[in-house]
């Protein structure tokens, strides 16, 4: 199994509230606090999706987590940049053949709900992103996580329905490991000749009042 699990937004200098707040009233779609990633000196807020998918707008905090791993490094790059889209992610079954074929293992991943319930998985990928952002990053969910996926937080009230990369669809398939059916299945991808830094342009989300590109 592989698939698009979600779509990662890097918070602009106004800080995460305003961002999402920002993303929230073009899609008009509620969205949830998704607490922080202890590990990755990261904060999130989460707007789930329909097709066990969701949009993450995300914060790095001024922790010393973030400096260590390439999560946080990957999303204060973005962060000061502007902000924007930093990357999407492939859920797998089995990370192992991406960790032969990249030569390192994967890291473990955790978030804290507001409810004291922890949601924890691994993933491998992210210094790919960093060096080349049309590529995803992969993560499998730990094993008796389903009922925490981000997609469950809320009754999903939109669905993603086409991505618009910079990059190449060889370039993809080669780091997916050439895969027979994409991950992207079920969702329109326009490729685009980079003009400049590779990685997504616009997402395009299915919602209540209609189409709306962000």
């Amino acid at each position: 199994m592989m698939r698009l699990d979600h779509v990662s937004y890097a918070c602009g200098p106004d800080g995460l509230a305003a961002t999402a707040g920002r993303i929230a009233d073009m899609l008009g779609i509620e969205s949830v606090k998704g607490g922080v990633h202890p590990r990755f000196g990261t904060r999130n807020v989460i707007f789930p999706l329909l097709n066990d998918q969701y949009l993450e707008v995300v914060e790095v905090l001024n922790h010393p987590a973030s400096d260590k791993a390439p999560f946080g490094q990957a999303v204060r790059a973005r962060s000061e940049m502007g902000g924007g889209w930093m990357g999407w992610c492939v859920a797998v079954d089995d990370l192992a053949p991406f960790e032969e074929r990249l030569g390192r293992s994967s890291v473990p991943g955790n978030r804290k709900f507001p409810d004291g319930q922890e949601l924890t998985w691994q993933q491998i990928g992210i210094k790919g992103l960093i060096s080349d952002p049309q590529v995803p990053y992969m993560l499998r969910w730990d094993d008796g996580t389903e009922d925490l996926h981000p997609s469950k937080a809320l009754a999903p009230q939109g669905r993603i329905s086409k991505i618009t990369i910079a990059g190449s669809r060889e370039r993809v398939r080669e780091w997916l490991g050439t895969p027979e059916q994409s991950p992207l299945e079920g969702v329109e991808v326009e490729w685009q000749a980079p003009n400049g830094t590779p990685g997504i342009m616009s997402v395009t989300f299915d919602t209540p009042h209609g189409a709306v590109t962000v």
